[in-house]
C-alpha cells in the first residue's frame, strides 16, 4: 500500500535516503524533492505522488557568506550604558556599536527581542515575555534624538541619576521618557504632523490601531489602581470589539494616536540603525530575536483572541536543571491558524522583524514542529505536546526570509523532536550551536567537526559568561534560588570537573592553549582561557560566530537565571563598562582581534 501519509522527506529518510548531499565547496547542499521522489522510485518505494511537486522551501543565504564565513557581537540592548542614555541602551547607543564594531570586522550586531512591552508596567521587563511581538519596545527610543527635543538641568541630574545605576531602573526610565515624550507631543514636534507618520499609521491599520488603542487603555486602567493586562480589566474592555472600547478609543482618540507615533518614532531609529549597520560594511547587519510567545494578558491576545490557544500556556517539560519542568505563562498560536490567511499570523510576526534584520534568531525551534502546553489548572508535570504543522511554518519562513534577504538560525538546543535538525537545515536554517553543549562521551567537539551552516557562541543570555561558567556560579546559582536539590548540586560540580578538564585537552589539542598553561592567578587564567574558547570556535567552518559583549567585559552577575522570576533581577544587570570605554578593555581588544584573524572580512 503506498506510504501516503507521510511527507516526502520523512519517507525518503525512513529508507535511509540522504536529504544533502556534498557540494564542490567542501559544504553540503539540499537533495530536490525530485531526486528524492526519483530514488524511492528507484527502491520500489510506492508512495503518493502529487502531479506538480512542491519547489523546496529554502531559506535566504548569501553566497559571500557560504564561502567567506563571518562573525558579530551579541548583545543586549538595555544593557548597554554610555555617556549620553537615559539608564537603558538606546537605538542611538545601538547606532554607536555600529560605527565601533564594523572597522573592527564585526559583520552583525546580534539583539535580545525588541517586542512591544507593557509599557503602563514597565518592571514586566523580560524581552522573552513580550506584550506584542508584531510592535517595538518604546523604551529604546533615544528621546534626545527625537526632533525638537531641548534638554534641561532638571533633566540631566535626573537621567545622571538613571546612568549611575548597576541596574536597568525601567519604572524610572518609562517616567523620564514617557514625560518628555508626551510633551513633545503635546507640543506638535517630533514628526507628529508629518506625512511620513500619517502614512506609517496608514500601513499599520488595524493590528497598530488595536495595539495602540491597548495600550492606551492599559495606562488608563493602571492609572486607576488595575492592572496593565487586560484579564485584570472590567469585562466589557477585555475585549476589542465590545462598545465600551469603541467609546473609549473615540474618547481618547489623541491617546492612542500617541502611541501609534511611539511606533513611527521606534521604527524610524530602527530603520536608522539597520542603514547604519549597512553602511558601516556589515555584511548582515542587525541580527534580531524572536520571542517563541507572548504574554497571556498583553495586547497580542486581546487584539486577535480567535487565534491563541486558551487555557493553556507554553512551558517545558520536567528536566535535571528544572527538575519540577517550567510553565512560562506564554500564549501560543493555534495550530491550525498560525499558518492560515495572507498574510497569515506567522508572516506577520517574521516580517515585523525582517523588516530591519539581516538576520534573525527563532527562539526555541521546536515551536516550528511543536510545542509543550501547560493546562492553566495544572503545572508542568500535567503538560503534553502539541504538534504544529511544521511543513506549512517552514514555507512561510522561507518565502519571508527570501522576501527580506534574512538570514534564520533556529535555537535547535533541548529536547527537540527527531529530525528537526536535518529538516532545519534542509531549509538552510542555521542550527545553534553552544560551546559547553558540544561535548561528547569523547570530550569537546572539534572546531572542524561543528557544522558549516550553524553559528558558533560561547555563552548566550541564559548562561554565565565564559568566566562564570569556568568558576561553576551557574552550579552555585541554580542550588540558591531552589532550581535543583543539593544532592544534584555535588554532581552537578563533579561533571563541571570533568568538562573543565576535557576543555582544556581541547584547547591543547587544537594548539591555541598557549600562556594559559602559565602560573596565572585563577582569575587570570580563566580569562586567557576565554580568549582560548573564542579562537576555538573562530576556527570552525560554522558560517557565523556571536562575540558575546558581556563575555569580553566578564560581567559578575549573569543576565538572566532560567526558572527565577522576583528572587534575581532578571534582565536588569547593566554592563559594568561604558560604549565609550570598550576598546580600552584587554579582553575586548584580544577577542576582538581574534576574531578579525580567524575571519577576515
Amino acid at each position: 500500500m503506498p506510504e501516503n501519509h507521510e511527507s516526502l522527506k520523512n519517507l525518503a529518510r525512513k529508507h535511509g535516503i540522504a536529504l544533502r548531499r556534498p557540494s564542490p565547496d567542501g559544504h553540503s547542499v539540499p537533495v530536490s524533492n525530485a531526486t528524492l521522489s526519483d530514488m524511492l522510485t528507484a527502491l520500489h518505494i510506492e508512495f503518493y505522488a502529487p502531479d506538480v511537486v512542491e519547489t523546496e522551501a529554502v531559506c535566504y543565504l548569501p553566497l559571500d557568506l557560504q564561502q567567506r564565513p563571518c562573525w558579530g557581537v551579541s548583545l543586549q540592548l538595555y544593557e548597554l550604558k554610555s555617556h549620553r542614555n537615559w539608564g537603558i541602551g538606546d537605538f542611538s547607543d545601538l547606532e554607536a556599536c555600529c560605527d565601533m564594531l564594523a572597522p573592527l570586522g564585526a559583520d552583525f550586531i546580534g539583539l535580545n527581542p525588541l517586542h512591544a512591552p507593557f509599557i503602563a508596567d514597565p518592571d514586566r521587563c523580560s524581552p522573552y515575555e513580550p506584550s506584542n511581538r508584531q510592535f517595538l519596545n518604546p523604551l529604546y527610543i533615544a528621546v534626545d534624538a527625537v526632533d525638537g527635543f531641548a534638554a534641561n538641568a532638571e533633566l540631566a541630574a535626573r537621567l545622571e541619576r538613571l546612568r549611575a545605576l548597576d541596574l536597568v531602573d525601567y519604572v524610572a526610565v518609562a517616567e523620564a521618557k514617557l514625560a518628555v515624550l508626551r510633551a513633545l507631543w503635546a507640543e506638535g514636534k517630533g514628526g507628529c504632523n508629518s506625512a511620513e507618520f500619517a502614512a506609517f499609521a496608514e500601513e499599520g491599520g488595524q493590528q497598530l490601531h488595536r495595539h495602540a488603542l491597548f495600550e492606551a487603555i492599559s495606562g488608563t486602567m493602571v492609572a486607576e489602581g488595575k492592572s496593565a493586562g487586560w484579564k485584570g480589566w472590567p469585562s466589557s474592555y477585555q475585549t476589542p470589539f465590545h462598545n465600551d472600547v469603541e467609546r473609549f478609543a473615540e474618547k481618547h482618540a489623541d491617546l492612542v494616536l500617541f502611541h501609534k507615533w511611539l511606533q513611527w518614532l521606534a521604527h524610524s531609529q530602527l530603520s536608522n540603525a539597520s542603514k547604519r549597520a549597512r553602511d558601516a560594511g556589515m555584511r548582515v547587519g542587525l541580527y534580531l530575536d524572536l520571542a517563541v510567545g507572548e504574554a497571556l494578558d498583553g495586547s497580542a491576545t486581546w487584539s486577535d483572541p480567535d487565534i491563541y490557544v486558551a487555557g493553556a500556556s507554553i512551558g517545558n517539560p520536567p528536566e535535571p536543571f528544572a527538575i519540577e519542568g517550567q510553565d512560562w505563562r506564554l500564549a501560543a498560536l493555534l495550530p491550525q491558524a498560525i499558518a492560515s490567511g495572507s498574510p497569515s499570523p506567522f508572516h506577520r510576526l517574521l516580517a515585523a522583524a525582517m523588516r530591519y534584520a539581516g538576520a534573525i534568531r527563532i527562539d526555541h525551534a521546536a515551536a516550528l514542529s511543536r510545542l509543550f502546553l501547560v493546562p492553566t489548572k495544572g503545572g508542568p508535570a500535567d503538560g503534553t505536546y502539541v504538534s504544529y504543522p511544521q511543513e506549512d511554518l517552514l514555507r512561510v519562513l522561507a518565502d519571508t526570509s527570501q522576501h527580506y534577504g534574512s538570514i534564520v538560525i533556529g535555537e535547535d538546543l533541548g529536547n527537540i523532536p527527531d529530525g528537526l535538525r536535518d529538516d532545519l537545515a534542509l531549509a538552510n536554517i542555521l542550527s545553534y550551536r553552544i560551546l559547553s553543549y558540544e561535548r561528547t562521551n569523547q570530550g569537546f567537539v572539534e572546531p572542524e567537526a561543528y557544522p558549516a551552516l550553524a553559528l558558533a557562541c560561547v555563552s548566550t543570555h541564559d548562561h554565565q559568561t565564559f568566566t562564570g561558567w569556568w568558576r561553576g556560579d551557574d552550579i552555585a546559582m541554580r542550588t540558591e534560588h531552589g532550581l535543583v536539590p543539593e544532592e544534584m548540586t555535588r554532581a552537578h560540580e563533579i561533571e563541571r570537573d570533568a568538562e573543565r578538564a576535557d576543555l582544556v585537552r581541547a584547547f591543547t589539542d587544537a594548539e591555541i592553549l598557549g600562556e594559559a598553561q602559565e602560573p596565572f592567578s585563577e582569575k587570570e587564567k580563566a580569562l586567557r582561557l576565554a580568549v582560548n574558547a573564542y579562537q576555538y570556535i573562530g576556527r570552525s567552518p560554522s558560517m557565523l560566530v556571536a562575540v558575546r559583549l558581556a563575555d569580553l567585559t566578564n560581567e559578575p552577575k549573569p543576565t538572566n537565571i532560567p526558572g527565577t522570576s522576583s528572587s534575581y533581577p532578571n534582565w536588569k544587570p547593566k554592563l559594568s563598562v561604558s560604549l565609550e570605554e570598550l576598546g580600552a578593555v584587554p579582553l575586548f581588544e584580544e577577542v576582538v582581534s581574534a576574531m578579525a584573524r580567524c575571519r577576515p572580512r
